[in-house]
């Protein structure tokens, strides 16, 4: 029996399989804990760069893991219409063992990164990274991953949105502040969202492969409703917070609500349906870049009109 022949794996199919345009949720996470750590000492651009590349990593593992899982168990493919850029493995007739080792090798490079942060400040990053490294794995892999419960919306919520924040907050700070998983409620948000938008798209896709997302149980009217609900609630998370915590930097909340008005009303109008699934993706990810931009620059004005 001979074995099958591959195209090479190259640079740009590593590129696609990382996902850059989903690093917001990783990014955006990391740099509300460093403008909170920032407010209360000075902060080492050294670590918060380390930081912020773990998280990147951590990223591209998630997402280059979850292409691999989809591909091997015949998830994707092209009748789905999804872009070349999203199904690496679907378009290129590549060793899918190179994109499960890539995926491994960022999770590894995170892990090493994160000798440095265990160095500076001690074993509590660590055990928040092990925690975030699991569910990374799982979200994916087994018989019956996250990403096929209706849990994968709470679950990217929380690691990314929530563990990152905190793990970089202790790490700057060297205090395990558990108030900063309350500071990070918009960021846990956001993160979810932008998984609830992508199974809100796939509903037929999901049920054909035997999900159980929380979507196919809502339905797509159950789960619209669930979506707009959580954008109001997101936005007035922001808003409550920086009354209560962040008031010096109020003032930036209209131009941040100025700024998000076309994207709140173009996610408002969007179907969330397979054909919309490219634009809804991106509008998400729009808003939690100027959501989570805007919020942590409150968080970061705030700390220097206290000073």
């Amino acid at each position: 029996m001979s074995c099958p022949t591959y195209e090479k794996f190259t640079a740009r199919m590593a590129v696609q399989l990382a996902a850059p345009h989903t690093w917001p949720a990783a990014i955006l996470p990391c740099l509300v804990a460093v403008c909170a750590a920032a407010t209360t000492q000075h902060v080492s651009m050294l670590m918060a760069c380390v930081l912020l590349a773990i998280c990147i990593l951590m990223q591209a593992s998630v997402n280059t893991f979850n292409d691999y899982y989809d591909f091997v168990k015949g998830t994707d493919s092209k009748e789905d219409g999804v872009e070349e850029s999203d199904a690496t493995l679907v378009y290129n007739n590549v060793n899918p063992k190179a994109a499960l080792a890539l995926g491994i090798g960022f999770l590894a490079a995170a892990f090493a990164l994160g000798g440095y942060v265990i160095y500076c400040a001690g074993w509590i990053p660590l055990a928040i990274g092990i925690v975030g490294a699991l569910f990374v794995v799982l979200y994916s892999a087994g018989k019956t991953p996250v990403s096929y419960l209706p849990l994968g919306e709470a679950v990217s919520g929380l690691v990314m949105g929530g563990l990152i924040p905190l793990a970089c907050y202790q790490a700057l700070t060297g205090s395990l502040n558990w108030l900063m998983l309350l500071w990070a409620v918009p960021e846990i948000i956001g993160v979810a969202l932008i998984m609830l938008t992508n199974n809100t798209c796939d509903i037929e896709k999901d049920i054909e492969a035997g999900r159980k997302t929380l979507p196919v149980l809502l339905g797509r009217t159950g789960a619209r409703s669930l979506y707009r609900g959580a954008l109001i609630v997101w936005i007035a998370s922001i808003v409550v917070l920086c009354a209560v915590f962040f008031k010096a930097g109020i003032i930036i909340l209209p131009f941040m609500l100025l700024a998000s008005w076309p994207l709140i009303r173009a996610l408002f109008a969007n179907p969330f349906v397979s054909a919309s699934r490219v634009g809804a993706m991106a509008q998400i990810c729009s808003m939690n870049i100027a959501l989570g931009a805007f919020y942590a620059a409150v968080i970061a004005s705030n700390g220097m009109m206290l000073l």
